[in-house]
């Protein structure tokens, strides 16, 4: 906890040097800043209940990068064939990862990846936009989510 505590004291007063382009007129204000930001980070952000396993972090970066460059590619080639063959949806999609961090995790993802847009997340369910329900969202998505599930060690 303690070493916890420090990280995000170095972590805020780094933001606040960048913020201040390195110039030390402005550490007295600065301190009173990080000393707060420290304070309200530990008082409003709750306790992680799910630690990420760095192990997985490799096979989570290359899932995700290659699983965007050929959305991106699928994307680009359906815009050049038109709107007309775009079937744009709205899909339910209920979620089998833990509240909080996974979940929001895995609908930024899924908005970051060509051709979906996370609309809501609420209930155990995530809303999604799709450019054409006829693609392979829902598996894609499974799999993501098994990723995300390895990368904080939870049941998915």
């Amino acid at each position: 906890m303690i070493s916890l505590l420090w990280l995000r004291i170095l972590l805020f007063s780094c933001l606040w040097w960048v913020l201040a382009e390195g110039r030390p007129d402005g550490w007295l204000l600065g301190g009173v800043a990080v000393i707060v930001a420290t304070w309200a980070s530990v008082t409003l952000w709750p306790q992680a209940a799910h630690g990420l396993r760095l192990a997985a972090l490799p096979g989570f970066l290359a899932f995700f990068l290659a699983n965007s460059m050929r959305g991106g590619w699928q994307v680009a080639l359906m815009a050049l064939r038109g709107p007309r063959v775009l079937q744009p949806a709205f899909l339910e999609l209920p979620l089998n990862l833990p509240a909080g961090a996974p979940q929001v995790l895995l609908t930024n993802v899924l908005s970051l990846m060509p051709g979906t847009l996370g609309v809501e997340l609420a209930d155990d369910r995530l809303r999604l936009h799709v450019l054409d329900e006829r693609l392979p969202v829902v598996a894609e998505a499974r799999a993501l989510e098994l990723r995300i599930a390895a990368l904080f060690g939870a049941d998915a």
